[in-house]
């Protein structure tokens, strides 16, 4: 170990990562007041942000930005210490009965500034601007006239609601981080660290790589795993990108479409269970259901969004004749078998949450078994020292996560407390003018937009408190609603003109950031379908009966694949205009009907009879040319 590693190692980052991975864990077991759990998660995660982020990208101003990070590591410590010496009265006063004292009002007013600090520091302006506004609104907002006035609510009464109760900054966001997001993130920093991440690109070589369009079936299966333990389109393009981008490129694909699979691939991770991008974790909290539920509800989406895509690469690379890997470049990867035993971490977590357990002791001994599984055979044993690297990496990426999803708490309570939800739902059902189809494209591009430049979960948290309540009115179930909003915001990461999954996919292939997005966008078209398709047929959420949510599912899963047969023209060899309209208006219809309706049973009957006529039927010269 260098001299400056171990420094590294005494740094206060890595400190406070090791007292937050030891408070965590401690209260996995020793479960504490709520108030307690929350504002020590809080005080952590915010001293965290503070030391191991920038205020500013000019060198020149290093020596400011030290000196600028003692002040705010002052503050967050002295928000720490009121909450410290404080709790016992907060934990036992009375709600709108109790005095509030100058000593909350400064703490709240230095808890929502450093928060702010926070959400600029880790995610930029975007989201710290939709904070700030609704925070503004919030405190000036009785001065509207119209509907969108409500009864003043001064700032020793927001202190109350913002930092002295669990519906404010210390409500569903922050505990949604203290008791689910953190143990995930450690779980998955871990198992990468030790090579699970490896064994996820490489097992998706071995058994797709020989198959046709296996270059851009490596992202989709890789990505896809690693989505399963990842929390991030961007950090999943990131770390699989830099290996299967250029594999696609080597196999001829152009690097904007080598770009756009990853860039697709890596997003659809958010929707792959069991964590489906830490969504699945502030929705099951939101709705005040078992994580499990929430999981098994996104399997048949995911499906279908990923089957899709594969069915497409191979359509795609036959029409192209490119993408498909060459024998070499699938022996250069190491032998799979030997390291199969790396499996166990994602498959005990998976088993644990069948069997019952608890997300947190599941994903707890998921984690345990990541340090033992890889030392069972000499060609996976990690080094020790990788350990204090463990910590530090687990306790910055859980703090830069946490840090906005807990500020997009002030969003929330002051939506709440100003009655704003409702009356945007309202104003959405009269701007639809009673029409559902209209209302849910309206919802469909505020998703969207919300999504654009904002980290998913947090895109997702707003567009819950905004929209859900709209699509409640429209009739749609709520466990529909937060899916339908959830799918949206996750599908803005690719889409234009503002898609942070393809951007950061462009950086790593060298090319063309709008082109990638364009190209990512008409890939993934269908995923714009799937919504819809459980919003018409709660069977695709697995409620109901086992015939029901098995039909359904197929039922899907054939639909979005009819389209990407439509959307590529090319089923054994090409198929016209006339054909490809046909292939895409059944996968359309049979997505937005219910199963078994009479245009459900239209849409598949007519496309299965095209696909095997057209199948079957001997091809002229003509139709044969890609």
């Amino acid at each position: 170990m260098t001299q400056s590693s171990f420094k590294n190692y005494l740094s206060p980052i890595a400190l406070l990562s090791l007292i937050l991975i030891c408070f965590q864990y401690w209260t996995l077991f020793n479960p504490q007041l709520p108030l307690v759990e929350r504002a020590s998660h809080l005080v952590l995660t915010l001293a965290i942000v503070v030391f191991s982020t920038k205020a500013f990208k000019a060198k020149k101003l290093a020596t400011f930005d030290n000196v600028l990070s003692i002040i705010l590591f002052s503050i967050v410590a002295l928000v720490g210490l009121y909450y410290y010496l404080e709790i016992d009265r907060l934990t036992n006063r009375i709600e709108n009965v109790s005095p509030i004292e100058k000593i909350d009002i400064l703490a709240c007013t230095a808890l929502v500034f450093i928060l702010l600090e926070a959400v600029r520091r880790t995610v930029g302006n975007i989201l710290l601007i939709v904070i700030a506004i609704f925070l503004i609104y919030g405190v000036f907002g009785h001065n509207l006239n119209g509907g969108l006035g409500f009864f003043p609510i001064t700032w020793v009464e927001w202190t109350e609601i913002l930092a002295m109760t669990s519906s404010g900054i210390l409500g569903v966001t922050t505990a949604t981080s203290t008791n689910f997001i953190f143990y995930f993130i450690v779980f998955g920093v871990v198992y990468s660290s030790v090579g699970g991440g490896q064994l996820f690109i490489d097992l998706a070589v071995k058994l797709v790589g020989k198959s046709t369009g296996g270059g851009a079936k490596v992202a989709i299966v890789g990505s896809s795993l690693m989505g399963t333990i990842s929390g991030s389109a961007v950090a999943n393009v990131t770390s699989t990108g830099v290996f299967t981008i250029p594999l696609m490129k080597q196999t001829g694909i152009k690097p904007e479409k080598a770009a756009a699979y990853e860039a697709i691939a890596s997003t659809g991770g958010q929707l792959m269970p069991p964590i489906m991008g830490i969504a699945a974790f502030v929705m099951a909290e939101m709705l005040a259901t078992s994580y499990s539920k929430i999981a098994l509800a996104g399997i048949f989406p995911a499906l279908a969004f990923y089957l899709s895509l594969f069915v497409f690469a191979g359509l795609d690379a036959k029409k192209s004749k490119a993408g498909t890997l060459s024998d070499s470049d699938i022996e250069k990867i190491a032998p799979i078998f030997p390291r199969i035993h790396m499996l166990l971490p994602p498959i005990v977590l998976i088993a644990g949450l069948i069997i019952g357990y608890s997300a947190q002791i599941a994903v707890f001994w998921s984690t345990i078994v990541c340090f033992v599984a890889p030392m069972l055979k000499a060609e996976t044993r990690y080094d020790l020292k990788l350990i204090p690297k463990m910590v530090i990496d687990s306790g910055v990426q859980s703090a830069k996560i946490a840090a906005p999803i807990i500020a997009i708490g002030i969003v929330v309570a002051v939506a709440i407390q100003s009655n704003l939800a409702l009356k945007f739902a309202s104003g959405l059902i009269n701007i639809g003018g009673g029409f559902s189809a209209f209302s849910l494209i309206l919802i469909v591009l505020g998703c969207i937009i919300m999504g654009m430049g904002l980290p998913t979960v947090a895109a997702y948290i707003i567009g819950a408190v905004l929209y859900v309540p709209a699509l409640k009115e429209l009739g749609v179930s709520e466990l529909q609603s937060h899916f339908f909003v959830m799918y949206f915001c996750v599908l803005s990461m690719v889409t234009p003109p503002v898609s942070l999954a393809s951007f950061a996919a462009a950086g790593v292939a060298g090319t063309d950031s709008m082109k990638t997005s364009v190209e990512a966008f008409k890939i993934c078209a269908v995923a714009f379908m799937i919504p819809f398709a459980f919003i018409s047929d709660e069977a695709l959420l697995f409620i109901g009966s086992f015939w029901d949510i098995a039909i359904a599912g197929i039922g899907l899963i054939f639909s979005t694949c009819i389209w990407a047969v439509g959307v590529t023209g090319f089923a054994r060899y090409k198929i016209g205009t006339f054909g490809r309209i046909l292939m895409i208006a059944c996968g359309i219809l049979a997505m937005i009907y219910p199963t078994g309706s009479q245009f459900w049973l239209i849409a598949i009957s007519i496309s299965v009879v095209y696909l095997i006529f057209h199948i079957v039927t001997k091809p002229t010269p003509s139709t044969c040319k890609a």
